[in-house]
């Protein structure tokens, strides 16, 4: 009888242990169904932003040196209203399926006009700190202009942008005036290298 009874304990035991291995095996199953599903819709939500409202941006080249170096990493909003100075992706007008970084320098209906290394905006000097830079020094240095002399009235819906390395960049003073449909992004944060992080092109 004895026997009996140690050998239903037993079975009862093995039982409840083995309803509390089923009972952690599923909350297992629900943590890492949880989880995937948390991912998944994370994943969703990134590709949503970056796919209408934000885009992941890689520097190539020197055109935009001191601000921008080549390898920087840059994120930029996709739906803005161009302003000067702001830092744009643009379509590449001579170069297809490239895209350039520049800086926006004359909006539609301005005159934008550099003399002796002076930016004037519809007749009024205007300032360029971020060429405050060793390759203007080295320019003025060597007794030529950082900025190469020019004059331009610019139509509707015409934007001129020139890269901030004035010595090397390919941009409107080459291939003139874009359109406002060749303007893609506004560069709005630097991420990498970690120790240039920024917001604060100028």
């Amino acid at each position: 009888m004895a026997n009996k009874k140690k050998k239903q304990v037993l079975e009862e035991e093995s039982w409840l242990e083995e309803e509390s291995w089923d009972k952690e095996e599923e909350s297992w199953g629900k943590f890492f169904r949880g989880v995937l599903v948390m991912f998944l819709v994370f994943v969703s939500i990134c590709y949503v932003v970056f796919s209408f409202f934000l885009a992941n941006e890689v520097v190539s080249g020197p055109s935009m040196q001191p601000t921008f170096e080549d390898g920087d990493r840059l994120i930029a909003v996709r739906r803005f209203t161009p302003k000067r100075n702001d830092v744009v992706i643009i379509k590449a007008p001579n170069q297809p399926a490239a895209m350039y970084i520049k800086r926006l320098i004359g909006l539609p209906g301005d005159t934008a006009q550099s003399k002796n290394d002076v930016l004037y905006i519809n007749g009024k000097k205007v300032s360029q700190p971020y060429l405050n830079n060793k390759y203007q020094k080295a320019d003025h240095l060597a007794g030529v202009t950082y900025t190469n002399n020019f004059k331009v009235k610019l139509k509707k819906n015409q934007y001129w942008v020139m890269g901030d390395h004035r010595d090397v960049s390919n941009d409107s003073r080459r291939f003139g005036p874009v359109s406002r449909s060749a303007i893609l992004n506004k560069v709005v944060l630097r991420y990498w290298p970690v120790t240039q992080i920024s917001s604060n092109f100028y």
